[in-house]
């Protein structure tokens, strides 16, 4: 069943209906697959295909709830530090995780938008040709967004955005006196999703790990003791019942 649009409102959690508790906007660091791996004897690349499958079930939970941005953590720019034959498993994960979304793009009627967020210098050509195709094949489908941080780390995009202004500022097209918190937001790599209002990190750990550090100035933010191939339905209902019940001041 195709996820129907929203009624117009000025109110975004609202707009979100009761399923998604009021999270409009969804962050996820999916963590512990090694480990979850590791529990069961078997090797990394094991969790880290069990990890992807779950991404995919997660995107229908997401949207069935109603949340319209979702965003994973999939791989940062410190995961190439990683041992070479890890990193090839993850990148063949990545390409088949693409080209089952490009062949399957609706994902039962969900019209699923996919956008890759992250610097690409690092990664193969045959993924880049992947990363085109499925944003291009979803980019007009109003679904669920979901943004997939692959070689993401968030002090670079950062960097990026403030580069970007020092630029026009050099060459005269922008008075530094101008510049605010909407123009460094509008350089990230993703300004059009909205800031997270819920942040879950699995496996017990909590930190950021460089995720989302500008965009996660106001967000409410959940750790789930399971490991990520572990996160089910429940948990993500355990995750926004608790939201549910925070209030948020936002800084005031």
């Amino acid at each position: 069943m195709a996820l129907k649009k929203n009624k117009q409102t000025n109110n975004p959690s609202e707009a979100a209906g009761d399923r998604s508790r009021g999270v409009v906007s969804l962050a996820i660091i999916p963590d512990g697959n090694r480990r979850w791996a590791k529990k069961r004897l078997l090797p990394a690349a094991a969790g880290h295909l069990e990890g992807a499958n779950n991404f995919k079930r997660t995107i229908r939970a997401a949207s069935d709830r109603g949340i319209r941005y979702l965003t994973f953590y999939a791989f940062s720019t410190e995961n190439w530090k990683r041992s070479e034959q890890e990193v090839m498993a993850l990148m063949k994960i990545f390409m088949d995780f693409m080209e089952n979304f490009i062949n399957k793009p609706d994902d039962e009627g969900r019209r699923v938008r996919v956008r890759i967020i992250g610097e690409r210098d690092n990664l193969s050509e045959r993924l880049l040709e992947d990363i085109n195709r499925i944003e291009n094949i979803t980019k007009d489908n109003d679904g669920i967004t979901v943004n997939v941080c692959i070689s993401y780390g968030s002090r670079d995009e950062i960097t990026s955005s403030v580069r970007k202004i020092c630029e026009k500022c050099a060459d005269g097209s922008l008075d530094p006196k101008d510049i605010d918190e909407k123009m460094i937001a509008g350089g990230l790599f993703a300004p059009d999703t909205p800031d997270p209002d819920l942040i879950i990190r699995t496996s017990g750990e909590q930190r950021l790990s460089n995720f989302l550090l500008w965009q996660a100035a106001y967000s409410e933010f959940y750790f789930a003791d399971c490991y990520w191939p572990d996160f089910d339905d429940k948990e993500l209902d355990r995750a926004l019942d608790e939201f549910a019940r925070r209030k948020r001041r936002f800084g005031a």
